[in-house]
């Protein structure tokens, strides 16, 4: 297994659309497990291929809090095939979005199909938080974020701290000096020790 860079936004990668997979074969494994390790150390609860710079339709997932257990989740060409009517809102962060929530409102149980990790085609209830973390996921793959899904006041203004926060990154990086981003967060460290936030997705 191997680490993978997760790409943030606005990387216009991560606004393409993935290309299902032909079959769960061992390169396709191999992505699978690289993408739970790499989620793993970021650390978040689900992945999406795009993030990491695969076009591919794979996603992995696994939540592990008091009222949700789920294990590891791989899941290739997932969809979903039935959604509630009813909705539910919960406030979502992401991975290649860091540091940044917001509440958004999706149906509150689906029924996903989907191959596991050996090729097999599976069906899938989810509902709480396993439901909104697929829904998101799966957004992932038609290039569509959570922040896609809010108010475009709210979503400019979270891109353009991301877009920031990218060029000082890079100017640092230029200079040899420690970055930015990074002392700022380590400075926020105690403010918001006891400040609980959503999973990252």
């Amino acid at each position: 297994m191997a680490l993978k860079t997760i790409l943030t936004a606005p990387d216009p990668r991560l606004k393409k659309k993935s290309k299902p997979v032909a079959s769960v074969d061992a390169e396709v494994r191999q992505l699978m497990d690289d993408m739970l390790e790499t989620m793993y150390a970021a650390p978040g609860i689900g992945l999406a291929a795009p993030q990491v710079g695969e076009l591919k339709r794979v996603i992995v997932l696994d939540i592990d809090r008091e009222d949700v257990k789920t294990g590891p989740l791989f899941m290739a060409n997932p969809e979903v095939i039935e959604a509630s009517d009813e909705d539910a809102t919960y406030e979502e962060g992401c991975l290649s979005l860091p540091e940044h929530y917001s509440d958004v409102v999706r149906p509150a149980k689906v029924t996903v199909r989907y191959l596991d990790r050996d090729g097999k085609k599976q069906e899938m209830a989810c509902e709480g938080l396993l439901s909104t973390c697929v829904q998101h996921e799966i957004d992932h793959l038609d290039g569509i974020l959570f922040v896609d899904h809010i108010s475009a006041l709210k979503r400019n203004m979270i891109l353009r701290k991301l877009l920031k926060a990218r060029k000082e990154k890079e100017r640092d990086e230029a200079e040899g000096k420690e970055p930015s981003a990074k002392k700022d967060k380590d400075k926020d460290k105690d403010k918001d020790k006891d400040k609980e936030t959503a999973p990252a997705l």
